[in-house]
């Protein structure tokens, strides 16, 4: 009988759990967003204000004005967590069902609809490589990404298992100014926010 593996998820769960207990003592006592992913804890020292605020209020309209009323476009806390990948993530933006809210602690990510992230400039590849992975990795069906330094984004769908892991199959690319379609809902892109050129940056964009 083999016992090595158990050993290691053992440990690996115990290093979840030690990070997990950190962060909810972190969390409310310095600045910005804390996450976990196979890499350990990510704190993106951002606080999103301006185009990205903006960005992520657009979407949350738009997405509820064509939804069910049973749906809702979900921003903020809490988290969406996979204890067994070792990842705890917090979408900008969560499609899911009211129904699916109500429950304690954070949200199954399996319930969610899709998954949503606006670009954060100083960390970009924090959206469009590492969440990427994750949200396939624990089986987010679908994750739109925007990208108000571009004026793209893309809309990933299809998880389907790779020597990698699960990744989505399906990449849709568009630009501002076209129809997106996330899950069984098509909104506009008009007018959303980019990010200044000449702007410096700063914590929060």
């Amino acid at each position: 009988m083999t016992v090595a593996p158990d050993n290691a998820q053992q440990g690996a769960s115990r290093q979840y759990r030690a990070m997990r207990d950190f962060l909810e003592v972190m969390d409310d006592t310095l600045p910005g967003k804390f996450e976990i992913t196979r890499e350990g804890i990510v704190h993106d020292m951002r606080e999103p204000v301006g185009p990205h605020e903006l960005t992520t209020l657009h979407l949350r309209k738009r997405l509820e004005r064509v939804m069910p009323e049973d749906l809702v476009a979900h921003t903020g806390r809490p988290d969406v967590e996979a204890e067994l990948e070792g990842i705890m993530r917090r979408p900008d933006v969560m499609v899911i069902a009211w129904a699916d809210m109500d429950v304690p602690g954070s949200f199954d990510p399996q319930t969610l609809i899709a998954a949503i992230e606006v670009v954060s400039r100083s960390n970009p590849d924090n959206d469009w490589v590492t969440k990427l992975r994750d949200y396939s990795l624990i089986g987010v069906p679908v994750y739109a990404i925007f990208d108000p330094r571009t004026g793209t984004g893309a809309v990933l769908t299809g998880i389907h298992p790779t020597p990698d892991g699960p990744r989505y199959a399906t990449r849709k690319n568009f630009v501002y100014g076209e129809d997106v379609t996330i899950a069984d809902w098509t909104i506009s892109t008009n007018g959303l926010p980019r990010y200044r050129s000449q702007e410096s940056e700063r914590p929060g964009h």
